[in-house]
């Protein structure tokens, strides 16, 4: 039986990280077998130790700089790339080694709310701002583009009158620990890798 393999990048807490951790632990058609951080001090490295999944940092140059990344995916054998509260953009050689193989999630329903520089709470901001009455998730393909690659699922959730950023992420983040994963199974399914 072929084995998917499974890298993760993440900048943060890596919260989303670990709950799609957990959603295939037991399946031995999936293998996390790398998680990759542009911050040596982000908390995702810790819960990569806790799953037993090697991680490693790679500065902003390092990421950025053509072969790199797509040396280090070929070095482990990866067939998938998740991108779980990652912050960079993508190279294009890894984008292009990859089609349909990265997949990303963004707090907001795209196109709304996407672009360069929207992420974390300046997306709740900008919902607030403009007076959205819902707002959710959209998991989508990775371009050469930020936030603009196929959708592959978006849900929704309400903003409530009074509602704070902090409110709209709450709701958010419960929509991504919901669906993050079995949207992630679906692109494995449907690319033939599980």
């Amino acid at each position: 039986m072929k084995t998917a393999r499974l890298a993760i990048f993440a900048s943060g807490s890596g919260s989303n990280a670990e709950n799609i951790h957990k959603y295939f632990h037991g399946n031995q058609a999936v293998e996390f077998v790398l998680i990759v951080s542009n911050k040596a001090d982000a908390f995702v490295h810790e819960r990569a130790k806790k799953m037993g999944v090697p991680s490693l940092t790679l500065g902003r140059e390092a990421l950025q700089e053509t072969g790199t990344l797509l040396e280090l995916m070929k070095s482990y054998k990866v067939d998938f790339i998740v991108l779980a509260g990652y912050l960079l953009k993508v190279p294009s050689d890894l984008i292009e080694a990859y089609p349909f193989r990265i997949v990303n999630i963004h707090p907001a329903l795209l196109p709304r709310h996407g672009g360069k520089g929207m992420y974390g709470h300046r997306v709740h901001e900008a919902v607030l701002a403009d007076g959205d009455a819902e707002s959710g998730i959209s998991i989508h393909y990775v371009n050469e583009r930020y936030d603009e690659g196929q959708i592959v699922f978006q849900a929704t959730c309400p903003v409530l009158p009074g509602d704070t950023a902090d409110d709209v992420a709450d709701r958010v983040h419960a929509l991504e620990y919901a669906h993050f994963p079995s949207a992630i199974e679906g692109c494995l399914i449907k690319e033939g890798l599980l």
